[in-house]
């Protein structure tokens, strides 16, 4: 049976650790291909097109234009299985024949149903996070947004701590085109001491980055202050900074745990601290920083969203 699946960031990393081990696929598929991604080859779509197949699976987050792409090049929409269903009330799955026999039916009972639609809060109208990309982990979108709308007069800077190919620090840079962004990641995945106990697809899914590939994201690059390197090596010099809103995207205990340490007591009066994957039971290193971190300075108040990973918001 020939598989292949599209995509190569986290959704494929976790469909690889998961469900579906990487030596049963024949190839991963990007719109436009090239290399390769858990020692297997990385086509284009196109590519595939000229192809026998049984099944793609579309592990990406833009399932709306893959979709689309599929079907203008002729894939016939029975081989293909959507495993990330964003904003849609009718599944884009046509049958889950053929994945039941290649995942196995706890996997993919797991996606039957699994999205939800979710009305536009009322405040809305004058939206700022709207078009492509904005329907994924809506919730999460829409609390960022309304967060920044209640920034104003709070001084600092935006920071993100953990920042893979720029998807959340995208939507922060257009919120707040005022502010200094500073970017803080590796830019080459996790540190492998640290990642060492985590799952092949999800450590390779997060190399899959690039400086360049986040500065071309932005939509005010000019405001943004890439840090490349291992945090918190990478604050040195900014001791004295203050910040209004820091994205706390570090997935790992330990960088999770300096992460608050050194944006803490760095946060200005009324500014905001998300804590992303708090709730995530693939990642529990991330509850267990805070626990920690609360252990040596006392509880913070905090609310947390129903959003997709569990994001916890630490108000300062």
């Amino acid at each position: 049976m020939k598989i292949y699946v599209y995509g190569t960031g986290c959704g494929a990393g976790d469909l690889a650790d998961e469900a579906l081990p990487p030596e049963r696929i024949e190839a991963f598929v990007e719109r436009e291909g090239g290399g390769s991604f858990l020692d297997r080859p990385v086509i284009s779509l196109r590519q595939l097109a000229g192809q026998d197949f049984d099944l793609l699976i579309v592990a990406s987050r833009e399932a709306e234009r893959v979709e689309q792409d599929c079907l203008q090049l002729g894939l016939d929409p029975e081989k293909l299985l959507f495993v990330k269903n964003h904003m849609r009330l009718v599944d884009r799955n046509r049958s889950y024949d053929t994945a039941r026999a290649v995942l196995g039916d706890a996997y993919v009972e797991r996606l039957i149903g699994s999205e939800r639609l979710i009305r536009a809060p009322l405040w809305t109208e004058k939206e700022r996070i709207a078009g492509p990309g904005s329907d994924n982990d809506y919730v999460r979108l829409k609390s960022l947004e309304a967060l920044c709308r209640r920034l104003e007069g709070v001084p600092g800077a935006a920071a993100e701590l953990g920042v893979y190919r720029g998807g959340f620090a995208r939507w922060i840079n257009l919120l707040l085109p005022e502010r200094k962004l500073f970017l803080f990641d590796s830019f080459e995945g996790f540190d492998a001491a640290e990642s060492s106990g985590c799952g092949a697809g999800f450590v390779q899914a997060h190399r899959n980055t690039a400086a360049e590939l986040v500065q071309g994201v932005l939509p005010y690059p000019e405001q943004a202050l890439l840090r490349p390197g291992l945090f918190p090596h990478t604050t040195q010099g900014l001791e004295g900074e203050r910040f209004a809103l820091v994205s706390l995207d570090a997935d790992l205990e330990e960088s999770t745990l300096a992460g608050l340490r050194f944006f803490v007591p760095r946060m200005s009066k009324g500014g905001y601290v998300l804590l992303h994957d708090y709730d995530n039971p693939k990642l529990p290193g991330v509850k267990r920083a805070l626990e920690r971190f609360e252990a040596e300075q006392g509880r913070l108040a905090s609310v947390p969203l129903c959003d997709v990973n569990g994001s916890l918001v630490l108000a300062v």
